[in-house]
C-alpha cells in the first residue's frame, strides 16, 4: 500500500511540471493570438470640413495647400490614435478638435457670426458599440465644442445640453471659459456684414423670410466639420462641430448637434457625420436614415448616401453632403454641392484628399 501511495506521488511530481508548462504554453499562444489580431484588425477613418464650397477659381493654390495641410493634420492625429489602440470615440473627438482650432472652417476659431455679431456653436458625437451620444447648442464660451459633448455623454445623464446649460456645466467638470470673440476672424467679420447688407436690401424689397434664408449666404455657406472612424475593436463612432449659418437669428440650431439628422452611429450599420443645409438634414432624419437602409435593406453604404442624398434629399431642395463608414472599414464621401473639403485614411493606410469633384483626389 506504501509503495502505491509513493508510487502515485512520483507520478504527480512528474506531471505537475509538465502540466504547468502546457499551460503557459496555451497561454502564451493566446496572447500572441490576441496580439496579432488588434495588430490586423482594420482601422480607417474620414473627416469633413464642409460641403457647398467656394468656387475653384476662388480657391487660391496657397489656400488650398492650407486647407489639405490642416485635413491631413487632423487625419493624422485621428489615425495615430486609432494605430495605437484607441478608440474611434476618441480618435473622432481627436480629430474634430484639430479642425476647430483652425480658422479655415467653420468650427470653434474660425466660426461664423450670428446676425447680432456673436459665435453660437454647436456639436455632437455619437458611439456606435453602445449608442451613447452627447450634444450641445448655441455655446459661446467653450474653447472645444466638441470636447463638451464628450463629456455630456460621459459624464452627465443626458444627451443634449443647450447654451447657458451646456456652459454652466463645463464649469461645473472644469472646462474653463474662453471670450466669445476669441473665435472671430476678419474673414467672419467681413462675411458678416456682406451678408446684412444683402439682408435689409431683401427687406426693404419685402421678401419672405424663407426666401431671405435660401439666398442670402455666400457660396460656402454650409461649412462644419466632422470625423468617422472604426477602430481596432470594430467600433464606430460619428462627431461634427459646427459655427452654424452666417447671420442667423433667434437662437437657430441646425442639424449639426441633433442625433440622426448631422451624427449618427451604429455597428450594426455605419457612422455618419453630415453636412449641408440643416433644416433639411434635419427634416429628412439624414444621419440616421443611411444606417437605417444599410441595416434593414441591406445595400452599401455608398447605396444608402446616394439615395439619401440624391433621391431624396436633392429633390426637396436639400443640399450638403456626408462621410459614411461601416463596421469593414469601407468609406464612402459623397456631396451633391460643387464641392465638400474632405479626407479618409483607409484600412490600407492610403490617404486621399479632396475638395471639388470626385476626380480631383490629392494623395
Amino acid at each position: 500500500m506504501t509503495s502505491s501511495i509513493t508510487s502515485c506521488l512520483a507520478l504527480q511530481r512528474a506531471i505537475r511540471p509538465i502540466a504547468r508548462t502546457a499551460l503557459l504554453v496555451g497561454a502564451m499562444v493566446t496572447t500572441a493570438s490576441a496580439l496579432a489580431s488588434q495588430q490586423t484588425a482594420p482601422v480607417a477613418i474620414a473627416i469633413h470640413g464642409g460641403a457647398g464650397t467656394l468656387s475653384a477659381a476662388d480657391l487660391t493654390d496657397d489656400l488650398k495647400a492650407a486647407y489639405l495641410g490642416k485635413m491631413t493634420e487632423a487625419l493624422r492625429t485621428g489615425h495615430n490614435l486609432l494605430l495605437s489602440g484607441g478608440s474611434s470615440v476618441d480618435a473622432v473627438v481627436a480629430t474634430v478638435e484639430v479642425l476647430e482650432q483652425s480658422p479655415l472652417f467653420n468650427a470653434g476659431i474660425g466660426a461664423v457670426m450670428t446676425f447680432d455679431g456673436k459665435h453660437e456653436l454647436d456639436a455632437s458625437l455619437m458611439s456606435g458599440a453602445d449608442l451613447q451620444a452627447g450634444a450641445v447648442s448655441g455655446v459661446t464660451s467653450v474653447a472645444s465644442p466638441i470636447r463638451l459633448a464628450h463629456a455630456v455623454m460621459l459624464q452627465s445623464p443626458h444627451v443634449m445640453l443647450a447654451g447657458p446649460g451646456a456652459e454652466g456645466f463645463a464649469r461645473s467638470i472644469g472646462m474653463p471659459a474662453v471670450d466669445n470673440t476669441s473665435f472671430t476672424t476678419p474673414q467672419r467679420a467681413e462675411q458678416l456684414q456682406r451678408a446684412k447688407v444683402r439682408m435689409n436690401a431683401r427687406m426693404n424689397a419685402r421678401t419672405d423670410a424663407r426666401t431671405d434664408l435660401e439666398q442670402l449666404l455666400p457660396p460656402h455657406k454650409w461649412g462644419t466639420v466632422g470625423a468617422v472612424a472604426l477602430d481596432r475593436d470594430g467600433n464606430l463612432a460619428a462627431a461634427t462641430s459646427t459655427g452654424g449659418m452666417t447671420a442667423k437669428r433667434w437662437g437657430r440650431i441646425g442639424d449639426s448637434p441633433i442625433i440622426g439628422a448631422g451624427t449618427f452611429a451604429d455597428n450594426r450599420s455605419c457612422a455618419v457625420s453630415a453636412t449641408g443645409h440643416g433644416e433639411y438634414f434635419i427634416r429628412y432624419n439624414v444621419a440616421a436614415d443611411i444606417c437605417a437602409r444599410v441595416r434593414y435593406r441591406q445595400v452599401t453604404i455608398g447605396e444608402a448616401a446616394h439615395q439619401v442624398l440624391f433621391d431624396e434629399l436633392l429633390p426637396a431642395g436639400g443640399t450638403g453632403g456626408v462621410i459614411v463608414i461601416d463596421p469593414r472599414g469601407d468609406i464612402v464621401m459623397p456631396f451633391n454641392t460643387p464641392g465638400m473639403y474632405r479626407g479618409a485614411i483607409d484600412t490600407d493606410g492610403s490617404l486621399q484628399l479632396g475638395i471639388f469633384s470626385d476626380s480631383d483626389p490629392q494623395h
